[in-house]
């Protein structure tokens, strides 16, 4: 096989869009010059809040118009990040961002109308996705019934997706995100889920395998010191499907103990807004840490001072090999990319750095 045919996506989620007029605006001021500036075509991979989706689906011919609108822009679009349910932009987003999990009808509810909405934008012949949190944050408390919870909705949302099939003629597929201390982190806790989702679903077993699967960040996988390759092959082995990829990378300390200058620059990186949880791999295993703060980088824990490297979860530019005196898990990338061309299907992929700002 090979990589998705379809054109790159451009994830928006970069970008402030709590309304339609500004998710337009979004696009005007740096979706449309990337793609001049790139000169072939980009998809655009948008989030859509909940409110912004809510607004279209209001309106008289609202999804129509918003169609039109990135028709005249030459954008189309196959998939969306709806992983931020509310704004992705706010102060603080830290672990807010993990709510409503998957055992609430709110996501439901939300996801399920973001697949209508993507229904109507998806080009002739094109199958669409979106991606989705991993459940929930392992930081909050969670009643015992919490995956049996999320593995009913998830039947139920798949049911959904299999009717949308029969009344729009697309089918769109669920993703889910694996990320750094959720409930699903490591590739082999989202093939135990998988397994345990198939066998809640019955005899709906093969809806669910068709209309739900998982997208692969490559900067999280990375922190968590899996191989790109081998991850994605035991997915396909498992018999989860990835529908979608986001090509995405990771900040890397090496040498933390004797690379003072290196740990003063990723200081810098620590920030208000977003959760960027710290992974240090070396001889004694994995450490880890919830956020990035200044004490880390200044006063590291023994453990994270004598390990190998230290991997943050801090999406940079995807095309650097070195941000001064800071690495990055660039070569995950192609490894990623080399797994996913062989397997059966070929995923959407996206390119996401909605830290650019920050």
């Amino acid at each position: 096989m090979a990589l998705s045919s379809l054109p790159l996506g451009y994830c928006t989620n970069v970008h402030p869009g709590r309304s339609v007029a500004e998710v337009l605006a979004g696009l005007d001021r740096y979706t449309v010059p990337v793609r001049e500036r790139l000169g072939r075509p980009v998809a655009a991979g948008l989030w859509l809040a909940r409110t912004v989706v809510d607004e279209l689906l209001a309106a008289p011919d609202g999804v129509g118009a918003f169609a039109a609108a990135l028709a005249d822009r030459r954008l189309p679009c196959y998939t969306l990040n709806a992983f931020p349910y509310g704004d992705f932009h706010a102060a603080r987003v830290k672990e807010h961002v993990y709510r409503p999990d998957w055992s609430a009808p709110e996501r439901v509810e939300y996801t399920a109308r973001c697949a209508a909405v993507l229904a109507a934008l998806l080009p002739a012949g094109t199958d669409g996705s979106i991606s989705t949190l991993p459940l929930g944050f392992k930081g909050f408390d969670h009643p015992a019934d919490f995956a049996a919870a999320c593995a009913r909705n998830l039947v139920g949302l798949a049911r959904r997706l299999r009717d949308l099939r029969e009344l729009t003629g697309h089918t769109v597929r669920l993703a889910i995100e694996p990320e750094p201390f959720c409930l699903l982190e490591t590739t082999a806790e989202t093939v135990a889920f998988f397994e345990r989702l198939w066998a809640a679903a019955g005899g709906e077993e093969e809806v669910v395998r068709d209309h739900v699967g998982v997208c692969y960040d490559v900067c999280h996988q990375a922190v968590e010191f899996e191989d790109a390759g081998d991850a994605v092959r035991a997915l396909a082995r498992a018999g989860v499907r990835v529908n979608k990829v986001q090509v995405s990378c990771a900040v890397e300390l090496e040498n933390p103990r004797a690379n003072a200058v290196g740990r003063e620059a990723l200081r810098h990186y620590a920030e208000p807004r977003y959760l960027h949880q710290v992974f240090a791999g070396g001889p004694g295993g994995v450490a880890r840490a919830v956020d990035l703060t200044d004490a880390l980088c200044t006063d590291p824990p023994t453990e994270f001072l004598n390990a190998d490297r230290w991997r943050v979860h801090f999406h940079v530019p995807i095309d650097a090999d070195r941000l001064g005196p800071l690495g990055t898990t660039k070569p995950a990338v192609a490894a990623c990319l080399a797994a996913v061309a062989a397997l059966p299907e070929a995923p959407h992929l996206e390119v996401e750095t909605y830290t650019w700002d920050v």
